[in-house]
């Protein structure tokens, strides 16, 4: 089969891409919406971008053109949480990406619980394994429907006791769950250990904001 990138509309070209690029890690973002509620979405276009400082990455799209409540949340706060859920919050996961008002709190009506932020005014989800508050570094918009990459510099790693040994997370005890295409899902499944590969250390640039 031949496709002409082209001659897709947006939505076909959403639904080719979302079952080729599989699987892809769920950003929850939890963001302070008006009123001070907490809205709550799932995100899975979402990857981390640079380790000094730590920073993740998320595209947010438009619906009709028009921003979506996490991203003007975002854009007004210039804070936001991402919250990563496992199996047991499957169903809940979804279930947030229903789209309702601005002032109606997915997290409420989910019967989700929150907990204070420590460096960000935005709360973070006490049910997840992890957490991670973010500060809003820079937004770039890509392509022709309005899609923009939103990084955040992570100010604060909220890790589940248990899960990190020396220093690495411990993925099988993550249960983590990951979207493919569709309203489809995944779970871990089998972990396939290769033998380990020599790699340089990590390092900071000179003249970097952490070398000063």
């Amino acid at each position: 089969m031949r496709i002409a990138a082209p001659e897709l509309t947006p939505e076909q070209t959403y639904k080719l891409l979302s079952g080729i690029v599989v699987p892809r890690p769920v950003a929850w973002i939890s963001s302070l919406g008006p009123g001070g509620k907490v809205n709550l979405a799932p995100f899975s276009c979402f990857t981390f971008v640079s380790n000094t400082p730590p920073m993740l990455g998320v595209n947010i799209g438009r619906k009709a053109g028009v921003r979506k409540d996490t991203a003007r949340n975002i854009l007004e706060r210039r804070h936001f949480v991402v919250n990563l859920g496992d199996e047991t919050l499957l169903d809940a996961i979804h279930a947030s990406a229903q789209e309702y008002p601005p002032e109606v709190s997915e997290a409420e009506l989910l019967g989700l619980d929150v907990v204070r932020s420590e460096a960000i005014g935005t709360p973070r989800l006490a049910a997840t394994p992890i957490g991670m508050e973010c500060r809003l570094h820079s937004v770039t918009p890509y392509g022709d429907t309005g899609a923009e990459f939103f990084v955040g510099e992570v100010l604060v790693f909220h890790i589940r006791d248990g899960l990190a040994q020396d220093g690495k997370i411990d993925t099988e005890k993550l249960r983590p769950v990951c979207r493919i295409g569709g309203p489809n899902y995944a779970t871990l499944g089998r972990i396939i250990t290769q033998r380990a590969v020599r790699q340089t250390p990590k390092s900071v640039m000179p003249g970097s904001r952490t070398d000063q």
